[in-house]
């Protein structure tokens, strides 16, 4: 392919893309059966040879984007995924373009300086210790992975032994403390890191979630405290300034999970739900969840700016390290694409205000939810404080049937969780797309499906 025919391409995928966008409101919010059937269109061996680039994209097009979910649209509410904003997706496609390798500072000079940029901008609007250090990974399972690997790293050289050259074979044992609504995430990162799902301390929690700080473990020998902040069903934050008072001076590490609730810190309205969170050791969050940049975006942070080198980097004579700061030194990877950018670009694009603005948006959109669903008549189970809405239609069995005909309507969509033993609708309001109007769209479409089961014997 020649340059000419580059730039047609590219030109075609863009206009592709807005289009895409374009009609995402007038579409479903899932894939009906019929937008589903394209995909057997993919089920075909490689051919001998090759396709034009130009029929690659046009068949992508025709058979994939019918079957995508809308969740770039306003009316997703499943799971905790924002959109894209405009200037994100538009950085995200630039980017693409420069294909930087954003491991080193000598492989990409820009993506180096950006999320050095973005680094100081982030530690500053989610008001963090002014030394904080972080990496720029996939999302926040990685973020958790590199902050725990952080405190494993410091708590056990503080006992005098070094996990990186001798690995955990006779290591001193280190105590996992973590609250009963602990997120999946968290489960799996410990697998990772050889510290085990069984070997934990389970603190109780509140009817929201949160840890009760009373019921924490005297803190003896090297321990790790997993706090939340944002409880993925009920947007709850554990009392974490109550934790680090707690066990001040003890030498434990404190770890916030926080894959979206730590954005509540970028407003003044919010941000007492994550009081004292800033004296916390390490935090990991989402890009990609309620900053709305695109798949896949993730960060970590740490107190100790060396905590993560410490814990992450690695030397070879090959790679050239310079004297500014190398973004493979904060990372588990080397070569990986350029997260950074569209970080900056979504920072850039909205401002403190504009940043602040979209949260306290959605959080006032999960309410509206939440008061137009108890007005029908309808059990909202959570206290909503954040975006997440909790609803129970009546029994377990009601609430799966009405769940799934929402989904079926596809006006919105939204998922289906268990809260503390009882079966709830869940609706995460994550998208900087998302209008009063579709909220009120929404409500509707809620309120006709479960009207509907409910009158169906």
């Amino acid at each position: 392919m020649n340059r000419k025919n580059n730039s047609i391409l590219l030109t075609d995928a863009a206009k592709r893309a807005a289009r895409y966008l374009d009609e995402l409101q007038q579409r479903r919010a899932s894939p009906d059966m019929s937008m589903l059937s394209g995909l057997q269109f993919f089920e075909k061996t490689l051919p001998a040879d090759g396709l034009a680039a130009e029929d690659v994209l046009a068949e992508l097009d025709q058979h994939g984007s019918p079957a995508t979910m809308a969740n770039a649209g306003g009316r997703y509410f499943g799971f905790v995924i924002g959109g894209s904003l405009p200037a994100a997706l538009a950085a995200n496609m630039l980017a693409g373009a420069w294909d930087q390798n954003a491991g080193l500072a000598i492989t990409s000079p820009v993506a180096a300086k950006l999320e050095e940029v973005a680094s100081g901008w982030l530690v500053d609007v989610l008001r963090l210790p002014g030394s904080t250090a972080c990496g720029f990974v996939s999302g926040d399972t990685m973020a958790n992975f590199c902050a725990l690997a952080a405190a494993r790293h410091a708590l056990l050289m503080r006992e005098g032994w070094n996990v990186a050259e001798d690995g955990l074979y006779g290591a001193p044992e280190i105590t996992v403390i973590v609250g009963g609504e602990v997120h999946v995430s968290i489960q799996k990162v410990l697998v990772m890191l050889g510290l085990g799902r069984r070997r934990v301390v389970t603190v109780p929690v509140d009817s929201q979630g949160r840890m009760h700080v009373d019921a924490l473990p005297e803190i003896s020998g090297p321990t790790i405290i997993c706090t939340q902040a944002g409880n993925v069903n009920t947007g709850s934050f554990d009392p974490v300034g109550e934790i680090c008072e707690r066990v001040k001076g003890s030498g434990a590490w404190v770890h916030v999970d926080a894959a979206f609730g730590l954005w509540a810190r970028t407003s003044e309205q919010l941000a007492p739900l994550a009081a004292g969170i800033e004296q916390a050791d390490s935090w990991a969050t989402d890009g990609h969840k309620w900053l709305n940049v695109p798949y896949d975006s993730g960060v970590v942070f740490t107190r100790d700016p060396e905590a993560l080198p410490a814990a992450l980097s690695a030397q070879a004579a090959y790679l050239v390290q310079s004297e500014q700061r190398e973004p493979w030194q904060y990372t588990p990877e080397l070569s990986r694409r350029a997260r950074g950018v569209e970080i900056w670009a979504a920072l850039r694009s909205l401002g403190r205000k504009g940043l602040a603005e979209m949260i306290e948006r959605n959080c006032a959109q999960a309410r509206r939810f939440a008061a137009g669903l108890r007005d029908a008549g309808y059990e909202v189970l959570n206290d909503v404080v954040l975006n997440q809405v909790l609803v129970s239609f009546g029994d377990d069995a009601i609430t799966r049937r009405v769940v799934q005909r929402i989904q079926e309507d596809g006006t919105c969509w939204v998922g289906g969780t268990v809260w503390q033993g009882r079966t709830a609708m869940r609706i995460s309001v994550s998208s900087w797309a998302t209008t009063d109007d579709d909220v009120d769209a929404s409500l509707a479409a809620m309120r006709r499906a479960a009207a509907a089961v409910l009158t169906t014997p």
